[in-house]
């Protein structure tokens, strides 16, 4: 039996790479939107009450939850010594008993309850009474644990920010430091998803298709417009990743996100979450009413579908078709061009197909992996048929828009050789049925935009169209 003194372990940020409280605020967010105008009247009774209301409501799978591997590695070696092992933590006690009988290493648990929150300061009264002065050892995080580090006989940290290792060090015996290996800028940039920016590039079709590409101010004008939205875009895209955690985490490539696997702090996220959206506003504000106000409406339509609207059966691919074609929509907006008729059948049609294609991506590889229904999705496997001869048709009429624009008598106010324009259907026909077809394979990634922009294919189909539009001028 090991003869040393308990090693009390903290949980949020040590234990696991994240933080319980989000993580059930963003789960109760999930199950009841509306129950977010509950939460500061809970938040007026105490912080202990709020966490006991929230766990109380939510099912947490603490199986899932993203622990620090190799600090779990050494607690279970200890454990297995016969080292008493207790987990001190200001989560609920709900909560933290889930953990702890999950791991089956723990011999008690401290933990905050309707009444008491087990504050750092709490925590370090409770520790004094039960082990005494210098009785224990501590392994924490954060700087509220730099409370209990002067108390404890030894330190362990885990994970620490810089400021926090260098003052326990001064503070506290630290024996051991477990460092994870994430690079905090890379993991950043993955976290907002910057490659996904490469969709907003939509906002500058209208330019081109208005001929004033060589249009400096309006130019300006739509760069800064792209930045408005890609800011707002990765702010949704955080909201989703924090709606979608048990299902990311059940996912065999999506597990490995920033937030789902803990790269990235949870609170940090929740920060980023809202000032990047905040920040594109301001910028939209000050650019053109019309275009914030399509930006809030994009906002609240990326809102609905993240909440609810994803789950439903095809409801999900039209918001989908919706989202892309508001992009362009936004850009004739900020760049002061009108678009015609034509142009807006046309996206209605071939973003529908492109949405298709991603729904049916995610259903190969649910496919592969041996799964029949998509979490939190109303489709299975067996609609991807179905889908596949819907998703061709619609892009196959997105050609036949084309061609009739074509043949349309206001063309010839644009061009000079309107005919010529007639090769851009064999070339799209081909475009899309290829897309297809590498969907078909498994060989298409989840967004067909940022495919076509990293496919070497796509790329001269797409240099073939601009030399055709040239030609016909």
């Amino acid at each position: 039996m090991d003869q040393s003194p308990p090693l009390v372990v903290d949980l949020d940020g040590t234990l696991i790479k994240s933080d319980l409280l989000f993580e059930s605020f963003y789960a109760l967010l999930k199950r009841n939107p509306l129950s977010i105008f509950l939460v500061p009247f809970w938040l007026l009774r105490g912080k202990a009450f709020l966490k006991h209301q929230i766990a109380e409501r939510v099912k947490i799978d603490v199986g899932l939850l993203p622990y620090n591997k190799s600090f779990l590695k050494f607690l279970s070696d200890e454990h297995k010594k016969g080292r008493k092992l207790v987990l001190a933590t200001a989560s609920s006690k709900k909560l933290a008993k889930s953990v702890a009988d999950h791991l089956g290493i723990f011999s008690n648990v401290f933990s905050s309850d309707q009444n008491l929150n087990l504050s750092a300061k709490q925590k370090l009264k409770l520790l004094l009474e039960k082990y005494g002065e210098k009785g224990f050892d501590y392994a924490g995080n954060s700087v509220v644990d730099l409370h209990i580090f002067p108390h404890a006989r030894k330190a362990l940290l885990v994970n620490p920010g810089h400021n926090v290792l260098i003052r326990a060090k001064k503070l506290s015996n630290v024996q051991e430091v477990f460092n994870g290996n994430s690079n905090g800028f890379i993991t950043f940039i993955r976290a907002i998803r910057l490659y996904q920016w490469l969709k907003n590039l939509l906002l500058f079709v209208p330019l081109f298709t208005a001929h004033e590409w060589y249009n400096i101010p309006m130019l300006i004008k739509g760069i800064a417009g792209f930045a408005a939205f890609s800011l707002c875009a990765s702010g949704g895209y955080l909201f989703n990743d924090f709606l979608d955690l048990p299902s990311d985490r059940n996912h065999q490539r999506k597990k490995n996100r920033p937030i789902a696997s803990g790269d990235i702090s949870i609170v940090s996220a929740s920060v980023l979450m809202v000032l990047l959206p905040l920040t594109g506003l301001v910028i939209a504000f000050l650019l053109d009413r019309m275009f914030f106000g399509i930006l809030i409406a994009y906002l609240a339509l990326t809102l609905a579908y993240t909440v609810r609207l994803k789950t439903y059966m095809l409801i999900d691919v039209l918001v989908l078709a919706g989202l892309y074609t508001m992009r362009v929509i936004a850009g004739g907006k900020v760049m002061n061009v009108t678009l015609s008729f034509w142009f807006i059948a046309f996206s209605i049609f071939f973003f529908y197909s492109l949405a298709l294609v991603k729904r049916c991506s995610e259903l190969i590889t649910m496919e592969k992996f041996g799964s029949e229904n998509a979490n939190g999705r109303d489709y299975r496997v067996t609609d991807l048929g179905y889908l596949h001869v819907m998703g061709i048709a619609s892009g196959y009429i997105s050609v036949i828009v084309v061609a009739l624009y074509v043949n349309n008598p206001d063309v010839t106010m644009l061009y000079s050789s309107p005919k010529v324009l007639w090769l851009i259907c064999p070339l799209l026909l081909h475009w899309i049925s290829r897309l297809w077809l590498k969907t078909g394979r498994g060989e298409m990634t989840d967004d067909p935009i940022v495919f076509a922009l990293r496919d070497r294919g796509s790329q001269l189909i797409a240099v073939a169209m601009a030399l055709i539009v040239f030609l016909s001028m």
